[in-house]
């Protein structure tokens, strides 16, 4: 099988995308770690499946894979590469597309500098919809790893984030608290793990451990995420930038029941053909 795609990124978060709609795409777990493989494959973070809407309020269908071979939810910067494709490939003539995801309904808009704009949607506290063990909805959990305790926000932008508050992200325990915290037994369907340093009440400096990928040099819905999570806890005003090691993002949150939105790049890198 012959597949046609395109290497992109939003801030160094890299992906390959398929055009679903133009031509067949039926690929197993197996195929898609094939493809993010950096040794054997392309190499990515993520996979993009661009689909035909199945439902009649939205133009397209988007699906994420992550580098493990499994399906998530969301992907905060992959929805910023997916408006730039199906503009840039002609799928549409749109500039705001209502899109169909796994964790929602998202909005993403190309603005006049070329950024992209995306609707994440409303984002979700309640422990049972993260989802997270917990009695009851809280500020701050504490959370049990092997011999320390440690203070995290959890909640969902489409997909679980635990979010920490570090005094020195360069210095933070990504890697090795990481993996630890991303399949807490708390955390039913695993978690993205966010370490947040707080630079002034409109910027912080964030690193993210991706669930199912491991660390990136940038995270969508993890730098959303951290903003909701400091603006929660009287860090942050309503709008932040969220210094990545890919680059910034604008984040703006206006409290509860509205609607989180984030601004940044996204770059085609090239594009080929792969032999599945």
């Amino acid at each position: 099988m012959l597949l046609k795609f395109t290497k992109m990124h939003g801030l160094g978060n890299d992906f390959v995308v398929l055009d679903g709609i133009s031509q067949r795409v039926t690929l197993t777990s197996d195929q898609y770690r094939q493809i993010a493989d950096r040794h054997f494959g392309v190499g990515c973070d993520q996979i993009l499946l661009i689909e035909k809407a199945t439902r009649d309020d939205v133009d397209f269908r988007y699906r994420i894979f992550n580098a493990d071979g499994n399906e998530v939810e969301q992907c905060g910067n992959g929805a910023r590469c997916f408006m730039r494709f199906v503009l840039d490939k002609g799928l549409t003539r749109k500039t705001e597309t209502r899109v169909q995801t796994a964790g929602g309904i998202i909005v993403p808009r190309v603005e006049a500098d070329h950024s992209v704009t995306v609707n994440m949607g409303v984002p979700r506290f309640a422990p049972q919809e993260i989802p997270f063990e917990a009695n009851k909805r809280a500020l701050t959990y504490s959370l049990s790893l092997k011999n320390r305790q440690v203070k995290i926000s959890a909640l969902s932008i489409g997909n679980p984030h635990a979010v920490q508050v570090v005094k020195d992200v360069d210095k933070a325990p990504v890697t090795t608290q990481g993996p630890l915290i991303e399949k807490h037994t708390r955390f039913p369907q695993g978690a993205n793990v966010g370490y947040m340093q707080v630079v002034n009440r409109g910027r912080i400096k964030l690193r993210v451990f991706e669930r199912g990928v491991g660390e990136t040099l940038a995270c969508g819905s993890g730098a959303c995420a951290a903003v909701i999570a400091g603006i929660q806890r009287g860090l942050l005003d309503s709008q932040a930038i969220v210094e990545t090691r890919g680059g910034e993002l604008n984040v703006r949150w206006d409290g509860d029941e509205k609607p989180v939105w984030m601004t940044g790049g996204a770059v085609t890198v090239f594009e080929g053909t792969i032999e599945i």
